[in-house]
């Protein structure tokens, strides 16, 4: 190729040129540029070279120009009529074959492309050549042969936009004839300019940008006043938010230059900044303000003047004014391109001019909001000063800005104190040197002594970590040294957050050598805290006391013994110490030696008492935790922990959590022989009484659990379990008459559960030794151990494992009937015995919502027919109805009983002491027993066996636990049968209501105590169904309308909540209102669905009010009647009528505010509720309650609905109802005679009047005159 070319060269330019154009040019790049640059300048190709050159080019462009003419002359068509639509396009196989004109015209286009194709190709390879020639390196060609041929490339840049290469190549061009500085350099960047800057900003490469700031002196030619100019423009404006001019040096020194091209672009680019520094990054907004401080630098006249006083006081004025604290940060971060440029010339005077006439005052005004942000830009800003003024000037504005400072502290607004703090904290660390130290004291003193007591949690945290930034500059060490100890009671602060930063503020001083951490904090209080805090805190405390309890730079053995005298002098939080040591740096084989050292010191002779073995062993257990992930430490733990060292452990673990510390430990390591741990472990299962209110109990409960599992017991486990609820059971039959479901009675041909012979003879005689005589003994002796038992049912439940394992039980029918039998006890006995717990009921329905999903019949069989039980009697098998089912049913009856109870006088009488026992429970009334309640038959109504308080408390709890698994259920979909439970709801949240009047009455004294506790079931309760009206209205259909019971769960609840107010107050209410919040508009639509439905199927029309004037309608429209009366001024109010003052319903008006904001946006269901509250409206106009009805006809007209803003116009329903109230109440008006009561009656006609007569007077008026 190369030898071809040189010959060509040889010959003449236009022979090598025309060689050239039949190369490719990527291939042709290096030869072309071998023989170009070895041309000489006294050789003729010199001057040839660049006429032959231009000749070529003007020759392509040319024959480009014509090819193109030529292609649109072909493609140009007659145009048809618009009259005429285009013609159907045919399918493939349909279409007639073309014309042989057709395929002319086509031949004859593909002839013009390609042949547009070469030139654009020829061209390619001159501009190569041009540049070549350019660039070369002896300057071999004159610019002035050379610039005709550039010149024509540049001047037709816009004709080759289709060709990227070519385009490349003429830029290229252009842009090395500028940077030559050759002569006519100003005739080449109008085209090639643009194009630069367009192309980085549509590649968005490094490089481009390099291009355009190398290029920058160009745009200086360009006249920007000119209209012509705009495009030019826009494309620079736009690098203003280009990311990659922002991100590159480059880029932001050609957006700064740009700011001196035009007092314009000036305006127009600063203008763009501000639109984005609401949304902008730190780093955009970082590269605004570099951006902006160059170009100021540098600007001058115009440019300068729009930055100093257009730009930068916006900013200024913005950043105290803004709305929020990001969008103020965020402006304060392009100002910081001035305040961290500070030391240049010219930028502190010019920050003075511009901040000083405003902060000061900003930082004294009345909106916190304005003095947070104005403080900010102080603290940015600080040392506010004139560079310019005398010592005396600045010694007073510093002393001005402390003072404000200290102001700061003291701050009404929380917000303003913590960002006080920290800000005081940082004007120290950087200026500590030049500030007074009486300041310095001052300042700090007032932080450690005030600010770390403040009320508010931010403010605290802001102390202590403005003490750890201030601890940077060690200067202040010598007198932090002093007060830090002051900081020391944060460590046991309520938050979370706090308590981490102390102690990574603990962590930073042990650091530091003067400083001794134990004296900022105790030890004692360390470990306490270290014992009781969550694990991040626990872990920050081991890090730091590890150095001193387990260090690496001593030897093993007394590294082992410093931490076991740890754990002796505190066991907990040695143990949890262990817990994080190999996270914090320990090794494997170090905890390793450390564990066989706390066994070693758990079996030694020393005396040590109940809590030192308990953290031992816990410590121990947290060891084995971390050692089981290495293969060979989990082996050596195995041999550790022999036959014979377990049976020494468990003699000396002598309490349930030494045990369970036992119980992790070979759950872990796995031993090979376990004899004797079975027995213990049943035994600390079975000890269950009171398990679901101890919280550790539970832990080591579960520790058992888990044990038994690994250990493969989990079903010897189950039965000894079931066995204990099976005589709690038979327990509840002996003393209530309770009916026994076949499947729990013990019986002589029953087939025995297969049980594993690890179970000892001792455990069995104890699991079922006799049953004592009375029924009364042996109820409370089981019946706490069977809510424990309950509760690790329910416990157990919750994990995959053992839940698998507890379905497959062979037991498992028998342990489901002895729950049921249990929880219906607890649910109808809850009134008469104070003990009655709910974890029966939980677990019992935990374990039928699980065995419906699982497919586990009551009589052991799958859905698929697999036999899962061969040992249960199969007598319920031909049970049809599911599990879920019937437990729904049996709950549901239990409920019913107990509100019947309730209904029937509340005796206190047991539901049902059966005949056989009469004798018995006589007997055992006249006894004296731990427990008060032992039978109802010697109570009467006045000295009931607890105090009504309690009854109610327990009603709650055992009817809340029933509502949680109908709501659950129904969430699953397992539950068809809503209106049932919506009736259940319904009733129970009227019992509630009902028992609230009888507190009001003197009837019930409720302690705030049990009142506390009571509420909080109750505000479940509500919860549960709210979320049922929300199941019910979800799974509404045509095919399955929504029942009417769900719109009076929905009443009844309003209902309740007015209820709350009023007997219980305010506060108490505001938290329900805002338990149901979220359900606030399933209860609105719940209202008026039954209207909205008999809309849709009646086509638009709604029976009359009137119709429905029979019917009983709910309290909370009563209510909000008297607060509408209340706020009618014309109105004289009779005592009866005001609301008392010790009810002001603030909650319940919010709701009504929430309610009456979501029906604005729906006028159908405000139609629908509209509708509802005209009903009631009807009921009072028969009851001659006409202050009911002035109050919601106040509220319909004044709040709901709106006559100035023509909104009746859509409520259809409404109006049909006006047209039945309006008579009934001019007839009522008509009939009083009471001037009082009619004077009500006229307001309401007064209120109705604007809308009778716009929307139904006038409706019926023009009907008639068209009749």
């Amino acid at each position: 190729m190369e030898k071809r070319l040189r010959s060509s060269l040889q010959t003449s330019a236009e022979a090598f040129l025309s060689t050239a154009t039949k190369l490719g040019l990527k291939s042709a790049k290096p030869s072309l540029k071998t023989l170009i640059h070895s041309i000489n300048p006294s050789s003729n190709h010199s001057s040839s070279l660049p006429l032959s050159l231009h000749h070529s080019i003007s020759h392509s462009i040319t024959s480009f120009l014509n090819l193109r003419e030529a292609s649109t002359t072909t493609t140009t068509k007659p145009t048809k009529s618009p009259c005429s639509p285009p013609a159907k396009r045919l399918r493939r196989s349909s279409r007639h074959p073309k014309t042989p004109l057709e395929s002319k015209t086509e031949n004859h286009e593909s002839k013009i492309n390609q042949e547009s194709q070469q030139v654009l190709h020829d061209l390619q390879i001159l501009s190569h050549i041009a540049f070549l020639c350019v660039s070369h390196p002896k300057k071999a060609f004159s610019p002035e042969d050379l610039l005709p041929a550039v010149k024509e490339l540049h001047d037709n840049l816009i004709l080759f936009e289709s060709d990227s290469v070519l385009l490349s190549e003429i830029a290229g061009l252009c842009e090395e004839w500028w940077k030559e500085q050759l002569p006519g350099k100003e005739t080449l960047i109008s085209q090639s300019l643009p194009f630069l800057l367009s192309r980085s900003l549509t590649l968005k490469k490094k490089v481009d940008v390099h291009r355009v700031y190398v290029l920058r002196e160009a745009f200086t030619l360009f006249d920007f006043e000119d209209e012509s100019i705009e495009d030019l423009k826009l494309l620079l404006i736009r690098c203003v938010i280009t990311p990659l001019y922002l991100k590159t040096e480059e880029g932001r020194r050609f957006v700064a230059f740009m700011f001196g091209l035009s007092g314009q672009l000036v305006k127009e680019a600063s203008a763009l900044m501000r639109a984005q520094i609401p949304f902008g990054r730190k780093s955009t907004l970082e590269a605004f303000g570099d951006i902006v401080f160059r170009a100021w630098k540098v600007a001058e006249g115009y440019s300068r003047d729009e930055i100093e006083n257009g730009f930068l006081p916006g900013l200024i004025e913005g950043a105290i004014h803004a709305s929020s604290g990001a969008f103020a940060a965020s402006i304060r971060r392009v100002l910081g391109g001035f305040i961290n440029q500070r030391t240049t010339d010219g930028v502190e005077k010019l920050l003075f001019r511009l901040t000083e006439p405003v902060i000061f005052r900003s930082l004294q005004v009345a909106n916190s909001n304005v003095r947070q942000n104005a403080l900010h830009l102080l603290l940015d800003m600080f040392p506010l000063e004139d560079p310019d003024a005398t010592k005396e000037d600045k010694d007073t504005l510093l002393d001005k800005q402390f003072f404000l400072l200290e102001k700061s502290l003291m701050d009404d607004c929380p917000d303003v104190r913590a960002v006080a703090v920290e800000g005081s904290c940082r004007i120290l660390h950087l200026f500590w040197e030049i500030i007074p130290p009486s300041t310095i004291t001052k300042i700090i003193t007032k932080i450690l002594d005030d600010m770390s007591h403040d009320i508010c949690n931010e403010v605290r945290l802001s102390v202590v970590n403005g003490i750890m930034y201030l601890l940077g500059n060690p200067q202040s060490h010598e007198l932090l040294k002093v007060l830090l100890p002051r900081l020391g009671h944060l460590i046991l602060d309520s938050v979370l957050s706090i308590r981490v930063s102390v102690a990574d503020l603990l962590l930073l001083i042990r650091d530091i050598r003067t400083f001794q951490f134990n004296k900022v904090v105790g030890l004692d209080v360390l470990l306490s805290t270290l014992a009781k805090d969550q694990a991040v805190v626990a872990q920050k405390i081991t890090r730091l006391l590890i150095p001193s309890y387990f260090p690496s730079k001593v030897t093993l053995k007394e590294a082992c013994k410093r931490c076991v005298t740890l754990i002796k002098r505190s066991p907990v939080a040695g143990a949890r110490f262990c817990e994080f040591a190999l996270s914090e740096g320990a090794s494997l084989k170090s905890l390793m030696q450390l564990v066989m050292v706390l066994i070693s010191s758990v079996l030694s002779p020393d005396k040590l008492d109940a809590e030192q073995v308990e953290g031992l062993l816990f410590a121990a257990a947290n060891l084995c935790n971390d050692l089981v992930i290495e293969a060979s430490y989990k082996a050596a733990l195995k041999e550790l922990f022999s036959s014979e060292k377990l049976k020494c452990l468990i003699s000396v673990a002598t309490t349930g959590h030494a045990q369970s510390s036992i119980f992790n430990i070979v759950s872990t390591t796995s031993p090979d022989d376990v004899t004797g741990i079975f027995e213990e472990c049943m035994g600390l299962v079975t000890n269950c009484s009171g398990l679901s209110e101890n919280v550790e109990r539970q832990a080591e409960v579960r520790s058992a659990h888990k044990l038994m599992l690994s250990c493969d017991w989990f079903e010897d486990m189950f039965e000894g379990l079931t066995r204990l609820l099976q005589k709690a059971a038979l327990g509840c039959h002996v003393k209530f008459g309770t009916e026994m479901p076949k499947q729990t009675v013990p019986h002589a041909k029953h087939k025995k559960v297969k049980s594993s012979a690890k179970i000892s003879a001792k455990w069995k005689q104890v699991s079922r030794k006799k049953i004592p005589n009375t029924a009364t003994s042996i109820f409370e002796e089981v019946y706490p151990i069977s809510a424990g038992i309950a509760w690790q049912i329910k416990d157990l439940i919750i994990s995959e494992d053992t839940r698998k394992a507890m379905l497959g039980s062979q037991t498992l029918e028998l342990a489901f009937f002895s729950l049921k039998v249990i929880s219906e006890v607890s649910i109808v006995q809850c009134m008469h015995c104070e003990y009655m717990d709910t974890s029966p009921i939980l677990a019992y329905t935990a374990l039928a919502l699980h065995m419906t999903i699982c497919n586990v019949h009551i009589n052991g069989t799958n859905n698929h027919g697999t036999k899962m039980n061969d040992g249960l009697d199969s007598a319920s098998s031909s049970l049809e109805r599911t599990v879920l089912e019937q437990t729904l049913d049996h709950l549901l009856n239990c409920a019913h009983k107990l509100f019947r109870a309730s209904d029937s006088g509340k005796s206190g009488k047991l539901i049902s002491e059966p005949k056989q026992n009469k004798k018995i429970a006589h007997h055992c009334g006249r006894q004296k027993h731990r427990e008060p309640q032992v039978d109802a038959s010697s109570h009467s109504d006045e000295g009931s066996a607890f105090a009504m308080e309690k009854k109610i408390s327990n009603t709650v709890k055992m009817l809340t636990a029933v509502f949680k698994f109908i709501v659950d259920a129904t969430t699953m979909g397992l539950l068809h049968d809503k209106e049932r439970c919506l009736r259940f709801a319904s009733t129970y949240l009227q019992y509630i209501i009902s028992n609230l009047r009888q507190h009001s009455h003197g009837q019930l004294e409720l302690k705030e105590e049990d009142l506390q506790e009571t509420f909080l079931f109750l505000k479940s309760s509500c919860t549960y169904a709210a979320k049922l009206v929300n199941l019910v209205l979800t799974d509404t259909s045509e095919a399955s309308p929504c029942p009417p019971e769900a719109s009076n769960l929905a009443n009844n609840l309003l209902d309740l909540i007015t209820s709350i107010e009023i007997h219980l107050g305010s506060g108490y209410a505001a938290r329900l209102v805002a338990a149901v919040k979220p359900w606030l508009p399933d209860l609105i639509l719940a209202l008026g669905f039954r209207h909205i439905m008999k809309k849709i199927s009646s086509d638009g029309t709604c029976p009359s009010a009137s119709h429905s004037s029979q019917l009983c309608y709910p309290s909370w429209p009563s209510i909000l009647a008297k607060i509408e009366l209340c706020e009618i001024s014309e109105v004289q109010l009779d005592e009866d009528d005001r609301v008392s003052e010790p009810w002001q319903f603030s909650a319940f008006k919010n709701l009504v505010e929430m309610i009456i904001h979501m029906l604005r946006g729906n006028p159908d269901v405000l139609d629908a509720v509209g509708v509802t509250l005209f009903t009631v409206t009807a009921v009072g106009l028969e009851k001659k309650d006409f202050r009911l009805v002035l109050g919601l006809i106040h509220f319909l007209c004044m709040k709901l609905v709106r006559h100035e803003h023509t909104e009746w116009g859509e409520l259809n329903m409404m109006l049909a109802s006006l047209q039945d109230i309006y008579p009934q109440i001019e007839r009522e008006i008509e009939d009083l005679s009471s001037e009082d009561v009619r004077q009500k009656l006229l307001q309401a006609r007064a209120l109705l009047e604007p809308v009778w007569m716009c929307y139904v007077y006038e409706t019926e008026r023009g009907s008639t005159m068209e009749d």
